[in-house]
């Protein structure tokens, strides 16, 4: 980690009219006054260097090598503009970097900017600012990339995602789906409804014009083979996939079709039915009905049936989302009291009204439906250590969004990720979830993930070790987003700031 003042030197020798790194080298196997004379040039360069500031110097701090699952203490950082342009010993890169700005990171331990790799926005029109105003708690909680997974505002979140990367919106690096592809008459709004292979190649070319990130594919009510050739269909046109696997179909259908991620981790508890393709049939017959269907598939799971499936998603590059948080708080509505949640203060009052939906549902529920909704869920959270084991890769992502009861935006992330410990991942491996996962998925890692030069500057300081305990993600210090800094106070701002807008929204509509 420490600089290479070679590349420097190269650099400089360049400009003289040194063609290439080789014939470099070679001068330099040249007699004794040259060398002394590469070493002064060296030194130069160093000091014309350091004459160009940096826009934001980190110093004294730990970094977490999240790809190596280790710490690299006493490290300084240097940003300029949304770029890391240096990181090393602190004392070398202190000398050869000034910065406009300074930030203290002794004692504490720099990350990559976190991912949620499933959001949602939506609710109706009428709820278009209190979304858009979950935006910077995003930030404030460390949370710097996320990824719309399709609501039903899908064309002001495009909007959105073009106004960040704009500098008109303050908010996290925004990727989405847009509207996501269903069937006709679904259940979900804001969707381009498919009831025929041309309507899939219409929606395909839609989404393509709105340059979406990638493509959601859902199964409300479209045809289990018009899913499959949606699948195809996207990613012939060069869109990965994320989506809701249809009961009739088995998982190994969906992969195969060239699914990029799927979402949910009740879809990856499916694949390791024993008896997968026999439901999946007699479910596309007409012979079972979803429960019949969700029942006889948790009593056939198989941990070798389900090792060798999740291996097959490794092969076949396939990413998992799990959307753990989400499910936990469904399966015990009926036993946790969010009444007194202190993140309801930065929720909107129409967006906390849809969370009624499902409390509601959950308060219909018999005592055997109760039970064995928190037995679905212990079985569903015990795969997570089996897909570690097969290799494949987890993205964290939350569901966070309108009707998830309780599923706060922001914070929601780092309960998952102590969700995934709790079910049997490393601390080091719930990081890797949430900051080098999406990136991973999608073919961004040259750019997102680390604390390395020429590196994305979203970063996160946090005051505990999160290698030690997860939960470490929680205690925000500062965030570096796309290189301009938020200390505590910047972010306490962003916070008391959303939570007066709640307010003053509540005091409204008591009116």
């Amino acid at each position: 980690m420490d600089i290479v003042y070679h590349d420097i030197s190269f650099a400089h020798d360049r400009e003289a009219g040194v063609k290439s790194r080789a014939d470099w080298m070679g001068s330099r196997n040249v007699k004794l006054p040259l060398i002394a004379l590469a070493a002064a040039v060296s030194l130069a360069s160093i000091q014309a260097v350091a004459r160009e500031k940096a826009d934001v110097l980190i110093r004294h701090a730990t970094v977490i090598d999240v790809e190596h699952a280790r710490t690299i203490p006493d490290q300084g950082v240097a940003t300029r503009g949304d770029r890391i342009v240096a990181v090393g010993a602190d004392a070398a890169v202190a000398k050869a970097w000034g910065a406009t700005r300074e930030v203290d990171g002794k004692g504490r331990y720099l990350i990559p900017g976190l991912w949620d790799m499933h959001v949602h926005f939506g609710g109706g029109p009428a709820l278009i600012d209190e979304n858009r105003a979950l935006l910077p708690l995003y930030v404030a909680y460390g949370i710097t990339t996320i990824r719309d997974c399709a609501g039903d505002l899908p064309y002001d979140v495009l909007k959105w995602r073009g106004e960040i990367a704009d500098g008109a919106l303050f908010g996290p690096t925004l990727l989405s789906a847009g509207p996501k592809i269903e069937g006709v008459k679904p259940v979900w709004k804001g969707t381009l409804e498919t009831g025929s292979e041309a309507d899939v190649d219409a929606a395909i070319a839609k989404l393509k014009a709105l340059k979406v990130d990638f493509v959601k594919i859902t199964d409300s009510t479209l045809k289990p083979e018009l899913f499959l050739y949606a699948v195809r269909k996207a990613r012939e046109a060069g869109l990965r996939t994320s989506g809701h696997i249809p009961m009739a179909l088995t998982v190994g259908q969906a992969v195969g079709a060239g699914l990029s991620s799927i979402e949910h981790l009740s879809y990856a508890h499916k694949a390791g039915s024993k008896d997968e393709a026999r439901i999946a049939a007699d479910f596309a017959a007409g012979r079972i009905d979803r429960a019949t269907a969700t029942a006889q598939l948790d009593a056939s799971f198989d941990a070798e049936t389900a090792m060798a499936s999740y291996r097959k998603l490794k092969d076949h590059h396939v990413f998992v989302t799990p959307t753990l948080n989400i499910e936990r708080l469904l399966a015990y509505l009926d036993t946790d009291d969010h009444s007194k949640d202190a993140f309801l203060a930065y929720v909107g009052p129409g967006l906390r009204k849809t969370y009624q939906w499902r409390i509601d549902r959950a308060a219909k529920a018999t005592p055997e439906q109760i039970e064995a909704r928190h037995r679905d869920y212990r079985a569903t959270a015990a795969v997570m250590p089996l897909l570690e084991k097969a290799g494949v890769t987890i993205m964290a992502g939350t569901d966070a969004g309108f009707l998830n009861s309780f599923d706060y935006p922001a914070l929601g992330l780092h309960q998952e990720l102590a969700l995934y410990v709790d079910n049997g991942l490393t601390p080091a491996e719930a990081l890797a979830a949430a900051t080098r996962a999406g990136p991973a998925w999608f073919g961004k890692l040259d750019r997102y993930g680390s604390v390395e030069t020429g590196k994305q500057a979203d970063l996160v300081l946090l005051d505990r070790n999160p290698l030690e305990d997860i939960h470490a993600t929680q205690t925000v210090n500062t965030v570096v987003l796309r290189g301009k800094v938020e200390d505590r106070a910047a972010l306490d701002r962003l916070l008391a700031e959303a939570k007066a807008k709640v307010a003053k929204w509540d005091a409204e509509a008591a009116k």
